[in-house]
């Protein structure tokens, strides 16, 4: 009797479980859909969208940069970047066959030294 009532229990759980899954999964095909609109927005040359320029308040203007999309302040030069593109940018930068060229030289001037 004692191991019906663990079986009932772990089924229990695991219900929950699915059932925490297909909502996060609806949230995060939601979330998806809001950031693949913003970037058709971005990249279509809505300006509208954008804030303006944190540090003139001048407007911003879009452009692609290695793949990526980045703003610029047509005021005062400015360019911004949203969490996460500074660090995307610097790992494809650094995975490029001129920065591996660059480590060669340098690990070879430290074995020289």
């Amino acid at each position: 009797m004692e191991n019906e009532k663990d079986r009932f229990g772990e089924t229990m759980k695991l219900v929950e479980r699915a059932k925490e899954d297909i909502y996060f999964a609806e949230k995060d095909r939601e979330l998806m859909e809001k950031l693949k609109a913003r970037l058709k927005k971005m990249e279509s040359g809505d300006t509208a969208a954008l804030p303006p320029c944190p540090k003139c308040r001048g407007a911003l203007e879009t452009y692609r940069f290695m793949d990526f999309v980045l703003d610029r302040c047509s005021a005062c030069g400015g360019i911004w970047l949203d969490q996460g593109e500074l660090e995307a940018i610097l790992q494809k930068v650094t995975r490029s066959p001129l920065s591996a060229f660059v480590e060669r030289l340098i690990s070879r001037g430290e074995e020289i030294r």
